[in-house]
Order: structure tokens, then C-alpha cells, then sequence
């Protein structure tokens, strides 16, 4: 009886490691395996959402599609293949709404299309939706188009807190928190009901720094003096016929449209292929 337990138990777990095996597989299969290149292609990279650092490592991420989710650095991964590959010829951007709060991503993405212009293909960006971070990292594109329904929503840059010391006070709550620094300001939503001149000073500070690089960004990329580029941010957002007349735009333009116009940048025919990529070229 005993040494049939254990055939029992080691046929269980031999199945087990041989289904394990043929899963895996077929996960490499579904998943793991990128489609050949073809020639004199072009590549659509669609940047959106929160744009994470990088892919989930666990199984259950990997399976619910988390290695198909852009990230930051499979789509500079991307550019930097694509700048040097001779079968791309073109890249089509489509910002489609970034959720993520960090203009540090949209930045280091920015620089990436900057490096790829080096390469003299030509790159174009085309806005569904065109807000703020959509437009600053499409503004390093050769051309920006715009769909004639969307308006172009440029309106600078705030922040919000949320102070809670008033709520404590009402339920009788006291939060007993402590910070080293008048700049540590942290443990200030539980603690204050508005801002300390500290807190204030800092935030106006990066609010300010950050507004001015977006400033020169757009600046440089538009050809325009940074003073215009304040006054045009102080008129937003746009309807799509002012952000053009405004030259904060080069047309306003349907997709298949914009394709057409990319195909005949790179010298392509109307029968050249595209790459739709979000994770890895390969």
C-alpha cells in the first residue's frame, strides 16, 4: 500500500511538471513570439495609460496581458530599434490619454523621439485626444495632426492637496505624525488644514520649474519665442481650427489620412506595410 502511495503521488506530480512544461510553451507560443519585420515598414507605437517601468514578472500578470503593456522602456526600446533597422522606414506616435501623473516619463519618452529624428525617418504624431503630456511628447515629432473632433486642452500646470486636519478635528481624531523639516511635507495631509508657507513655496517652485521646461520643450519644437508659447498656453485649451491657426499644430486630420501622408514622407507605397507595436520590436 505504502509503495503505491508513492507511485500515486509521483505520477501526480511527473503530470504536473509535464503540464506545467506544455503550458509555459504555449504561453511562449501565444505571448512570447513577435511576427518578422517586413520591409520598408512602418511603426505605430501607441503610449498611453500609466505607463509602467516595466512588465509584471509573475505568471498572472504575464498571462492577463501584462507583457503586451507598453512601458517606458520597451517603447524607448522600440525607437532606438527603429532608428537604426533599415526595414522601418517610417514611425507613426499616437498618444491616446496618459493617465500617469509623472511628467518624467513623458519626458524621457520625448528625448527618445528627439534621438530618433537624428536618424533622418521621417516620425509623425497623430492626437485622438490632445492633452497636455499628449501634445508635449507629440510636439517633438516632425509634424502633429490633430482629429477634427478632438480640441487641443494645453492649460499648463497646477497642483491639488487634500488636507484632512479639519475631518480629524470634527470626528475628534487626532493624527499623531511628526516630520524632520519645515520641506518635509508629507505627513501635512493629516496634519494641517491648508498650506504651511513651506509647502506652498515648494510646490509653486516645481510647479514653475516644470512649466517652464514644458515651455522651451514646445518652444523649441514649434519654432516659436518661449513668450508666445506662455501667451498661446494662457488662451487654452483649443478647438482644433485655432490650435492650427495658432501653429501648435501642422494639420487637422483624419487617421488614414495622416498614414497617407507618412507613406509618402518615407517614399512608400500605398501597399507598404505597418508595425503595430506597444511592447517589442524585434
Amino acid at each position: 500500500m505504502v509503495r503505491r502511495g508513492f507511485t500515486v503521488v509521483f505520477t501526480l506530480i511527473g503530470v504536473a511538471l509535464v503540464v506545467s512544461i506544455v503550458g509555459m510553451f504555449a504561453l511562449y507560443l501565444l505571448f512570447g513570439r513577435e511576427p518578422a519585420v517586413p520591409s520598408n515598414a512602418t511603426l505605430t507605437l501607441r503610449l498611453g495609460g500609466d505607463l509602467a517601468e516595466v512588465a509584471p514578472a509573475d505568471i498572472i500578470g504575464y498571462v492577463s496581458g501584462g507583457a503586451r503593456t507598453p512601458t517606458v522602456r520597451s517603447l524607448i526600446d522600440n525607437l532606438r530599434k527603429a532608428q537604426v533597422d533599415a526595414r522601418v522606414s517610417a514611425v507613426l506616435l499616437k498618444p491616446t490619454g496618459f493617465t500617469t501623473p509623472f511628467w518624467g516619463k513623458i519626458q524621457e519618452l520625448r528625448d527618445a523621439v528627439l534621438e530618433f529624428k537624428k536618424s533622418g525617418k521621417p516620425i509623425y504624431a497623430y492626437l485622438e485626444y490632445g492633452g497636455d503630456r499628449d501634445y508635449y511628447l507629440a510636439s517633438a515629432a516632425d509634424k502633429v495632426f490633430l482629429m477634427p473632433s478632438s480640441p487641443l486642452e494645453l492649460t499648463g500646470v497646477a497642483t491639488y492637496q487634500l488636507f484632512l486636519r479639519g475631518t480629524f478635528d470634527k470626528i475628534g481624531a487626532y493624527p499623531d505624525l511628526h516630520h524632520i523639516g519645515d520641506y518635509k511635507t508629507a505627513s501635512n495631509t493629516f496634519t494641517e488644514k491648508g498650506y504651511t508657507a513651506a509647502h506652498r513655496e515648494m510646490d509653486v517652485s516645481l510647479n514653475r520649474d516644470l512649466y517652464e521646461q514644458i515651455i522651451r520643450g514646445i518652444a523649441d519644437a514649434r519654432q516659436k519665442s518661449e513668450a508666445a508659447v506662455r501667451a498661446l498656453l494662457d488662451e487654452g485649451p483649443f478647438v482644433p481650427a485655432d490650435a492650427l491657426r495658432a501653429g501648435l499644430i501642422d494639420e487637422v486630420a483624419y487617421e488614414d489620412q495622416v498614414r497617407e501622408k507618412l507613406r509618402s514622407a518615407a517614399g512608400q507605397s500605398a501597399t507598404s506595410p505597418e508595425i503595430d507595436r506597444s511592447f517589442s520590436l524585434t
